[in-house]
């Protein structure tokens, strides 16, 4: 059974709210015909084939075949190792970069759904495991498609250029650094604003939501290394056990959270991994720890890692280990906070009232501490202002049956996640088109 979105419910004349039903684009119904001709099954075959980040070569081919059918669209595929960018002119006027990811994670689908994910794939660690779009940027994708579509059907309406980004790597957060070090903003036209949405399984479908200032976290995959001294279990005077030590930084981590920060200050330190060892008996040489670290400005951020490397440290000198034996801490990967641009905000959420109207548009709140490499494309050095949204992705009914103790709404990164793609890729194509067509229209004050 096919999903209804606001703009099928405005043509069945559904909506309880007649001013929000008239505000519907003209050519919003030009979208739903897209998705229920071929990006339907579009979305289907990126479900089916998930990859993984910076392997991504099927879908990027993929989405380079699909950008090239859009007249006048010039396509250049290898940007960032698997990126493509797609570049959409239209006379003079204001670049903006539209963006989607496009990687899936090591995750084993268990959603129930009739295309479940079986692939299975190498990652850049060298370890096979399966794989999942279990975050929902097989819709982001699709919708790009859907948004290019539009926009270059409506040319009558806007000036300007667009660039569309189909980018690698964001589960990594490094697949927007690898953009720009490869020349994103040099080689193609510099945008003056960059737009993108994520899918939300805790949104209801047809909604959109965005902040006026923080809309992610700052994320930091932290490694860090404790080298210790092998023995015999039965002799553990003879050798420095790293589980031990290690289990001391663990606990001592959590205390920077508790004790180091000011209690209403977000932040987050998680061990996801602990490694040492491998029999009963055996006091290993080394254990490795993995950890990720979540703040919401700058300043905190660096402290916390600082904290981490002191912690650390300080365990090291606790146990007697020697200069060259201390804990090592390495900083993996990282991403800034996202923050959208006040202003722009502003008036891009205006928009989107107008477009879906003013019951599909909810109040911001940031429910968790997620992270988004976005940010690197619109950080202040680079003069660019950006503006990042999400899009409901679950049936207003079930949230509504998992509020009264139904069945629980899947996490992001699980493997029951799963989401309505119709109304997620509808609403975002939508969406993404009204915000472009207002940046880039006649009226515009660029």
């Amino acid at each position: 059974m096919r999903l209804l979105t606001p703009f099928s419910l405005i043509a069945l004349v559904v909506l309880p709210t007649a001013p929000a039903a008239a505000q519907a684009p003209d050519w919003a119904p030009a979208v739903q015909a897209d998705y229920d001709r071929d990006l339907g099954q579009l979305w289907d075959w990126f479900h089916r084939n998930p990859e993984l980040s910076f392997r991504e070569e099927k879908t990027a081919a993929r989405m380079a075949t699909a950008l090239r059918a859009v007249p006048g669209m010039a396509v250049t595929e290898k940007v960032g190792r698997t990126g493509v960018v797609g570049v959409l002119r239209n006379g003079e006027g204001p670049v903006v970069l539209v963006r989607a990811d496009m990687d899936g994670l090591p995750v084993e689908e268990k959603s129930g759904l009739a295309n479940a994910s079986k692939a299975r794939q190498i990652g850049l660690d060298g370890v096979e495991s399966p794989v999942m779009h279990a975050c929902g940027h097989d819709t982001h994708i699709t919708a790009m498609v859907a948004t290019a579509r539009r926009l270059a059907a409506l040319k009558d309406r806007w000036k300007g250029t667009v660039v569309f980004v189909v980018q690698p790597a964001e589960e990594r957060v490094g697949g927007a650094a690898a953009l720009l070090k490869d020349g994103l903003y040099t080689r193609f036209p510099k945008p003056r604003y960059a737009l993108a949405f994520h899918v939300d399984a805790e949104r209801a479908a047809g909604t959109v939501s965005a902040s006026e200032g923080i809309q992610y976290s700052s994320s930091d995959s932290v490694d860090i290394i404790v080298p210790g001294i092998g023995a015999h279990g039965a002799s553990p005077h003879m050798g420095k056990d790293p589980v031990y030590m290690a289990s001391q930084i663990v606990i001592g981590l959590q205390g920077i959270i508790s004790r180091d920060r000011q209690p209403l200050d977000p932040g987050v330190i998680t061990v996801g991994s602990f490694h040492a060892g491998a029999k009963h008996n055996i006091i290993s040489d080394q254990a490795v720890l993995q950890v990720t670290v979540r703040a919401n400005n700058e300043g905190e951020r660096k402290a916390l890692l600082d904290g981490i490397r002191r912690v650390a440290r300080g365990v090291g000198v606790m146990n007697g280990m020697a200069e060259d034996k201390m804990p090592v801490v390495t900083v993996t990967e990282g991403t800034p906070t996202t923050i959208n641009d006040a202003a722009l905000a502003r008036r891009l959420n205006a928009v989107m009232a107008r477009t879906l109207g003013p019951d599909h548009v909810a109040p911001f709140a940031q429910k968790g501490m997620g992270a988004e490499d976005f940010a690197y494309y619109v950080q202040p050095e680079t003069g660019v202002k950006g503006y990042y949204f999400s899009v409901g992705g679950t049936p207003p009914a079930a949230i509504d049956a998992a509020r009264a103790g139904g069945a629980p709404i899947a996490s992001h990164h699980s493997p029951q996640f799963k989401i309505a793609p119709e109304p997620a890729i509808v609403t975002g194509a939508v969406a993404m088109t009204a915000a472009v067509l207002d940046l880039l229209g006649p009226t515009s004050a660029g």
